[in-house]
């Protein structure tokens, strides 16, 4: 008896693409390719710095949602302060920084946009040289307030630079892993190595809800469930919605023959812009609270009170929880708008003889466009704010601490899992054809 059914089809599908990626050489080395550089960063983020006190870093972290936050982030190497401590964290910034700076500057703009391949490698120089001073600046920062807390003991001035030149050097070395991935693996290698810290915490994190967990804590637990399978839901539906734009190619005589005349679409996605909006938003947040948690330890009593402060006012659950929204809001835009340009998009249709059915060649066709993509955008980026911020709410309300890590964990890790399935399937298609 033959199965019928869609469940079916789709299983035998997934089961015929998994035989295609094993059988075919290219795919499979850059697949081994990815799990060997994986395994090197799980490898550094399993060597500790000299002078830490294991003992009061379990401590420290078991009493700080901040620092959990911050760990997540760094892809995991934050917990036994590892000389990949830091993460992709610096890189991240600085890519953040130099995007804000094109549309400030009209020579960044330019060469981010228009002058092709080259530009793009000149661009990603100056963020790559920009990681160092912040690499440095957040590695003295976290020193000093682990030293203060007493996480890491008994180190001279000599072992202090010593230390800030190897963390800096070992965040290098990982923003180096991650751009090996993204040229001869498949995925994003930043986002990868994300997802690689949260994979790896995801034991420690379950047995400690296992252990910690009471009968009356049910109701929640399951609550979370629920969340978390709607937040996965949420995030695959919106990630493969997409609004088709009509295309029609004109009709050229060449001799005796007729071109074009054919119709087609152009594809509109509603989240265009993907998990990049969460890891920057988490950035730019986490990035002040640790400058501020750090002034706050100084010697001077008026910088205490007003780190202090700050830092409080910042760290309010329901205040994160707005800007979070806030952010990861304004970023869907804002790298919408970095990656993907009308403008060009109809000088392109323009040049290869393409139109908009009802819409004018040209500067009209890309208002079209614009306007289309601006409403996608928005339900795109409402969404996803909503998504990001549902399990900060939830721990505002139930006081499980590890609820935030774990929804703001699963929302990168579900976006990361479907854009590498995208890029592999992208890959068997190349072969197949």
């Amino acid at each position: 008896m033959r199965p019928a059914g869609p469940v079916f089809c789709h299983m035998n599908n997934f089961f015929a693409k998994v035989r295609l990626v094993f059988k075919d050489r290219g795919l499979r080395r850059r697949i081994f390719f990815v799990l060997g550089a994986l395994v090197v960063f799980r490898v550094m983020a399993a060597i500790p710095v000299p002078g830490v006190d294991s003992l009061s870093l379990q401590q420290f972290f078991n009493s700080n949602q901040f620092f959990g936050l911050i760990n997540l982030f760094s892809g995991g190497g934050l917990d036994n302060v590892s000389i990949v401590m830091l993460g992709v964290g610096p890189y991240i910034t600085a890519s953040i920084i130099m995007q804000l700076l094109t549309m400030v500057s009209a020579k960044l703009k330019s060469m981010y946009q228009e002058e092709g391949e080259a530009g793009r490698k000149r661009f990603a120089q100056y963020s790559r040289l920009l990681t160092i001073p912040l690499a440095v600046i957040q590695s003295f920062a976290f020193l000093g307030l682990l030293q203060r807390q007493g996480v890491v003991v008994g180190l001279s001035p000599f072992d202090m630079a010593v230390n800030i030149i190897v963390i800096t050097a070992g965040s290098m070395l990982l923003m180096w892993v991650g751009e090996l991935i993204s040229e001869f693996g498949i995925g994003n290698g930043v986002s990868l190595i994300i997802f690689a810290g949260i994979v790896a915490s995801l034991p420690s994190s379950l047995s400690q809800i296992i252990f910690s967990f009471t009968p009356d804590q049910l109701p929640l637990y399951l609550a979370f469930l629920f969340a978390a399978v709607l937040i996965t839901l949420g995030v695959v539906v919106v990630t493969e919605a997409e609004r088709p734009i009509p295309i029609t190619y004109a009709k050229r005589v060449r001799g005796n023959r007729v071109y074009g005349g054919i119709s087609t679409y152009l594809p509109l996605r509603v989240n265009q812009a993907g998990v990049i909006p969460i890891i920057f938003a988490l950035s730019l947040l986490l990035f002040p609270q640790m400058i501020f948690n750090f002034l706050s330890n100084v010697n001077n009593t008026v910088l205490q009170a007003v780190s202090r402060f700050i830092f409080d006012f910042i760290n309010n659950p329901w205040l994160f929880a707005t800007f979070y929204f806030i952010l990861v809001f304004l970023f869907t835009y804002f790298y919408t708008a970095v990656t993907f340009d009308p403008d060009t998009i109809s000088k392109n249709l323009q040049k290869s003889g393409a139109f908009i059915p009802g819409v004018r060649p040209g500067q009209s066709t890309a208002l079209y466009i614009g306007k289309v993509l601006t409403r996608l955008t928005l339900v795109g980026a409402i969404f996803l704010g909503l998504i990001a911020v549902i399990p900060l709410i939830m721990r505002a309300v139930t006081g499980i601490q590890s609820l935030a890590i774990g929804g703001t964990g699963l929302l990168i890790a579900v976006s990361v899992v479907l854009d590498l399935m995208k890029k592999i399937e992208a890959q068997i298609s190349m072969r197949e054809y």
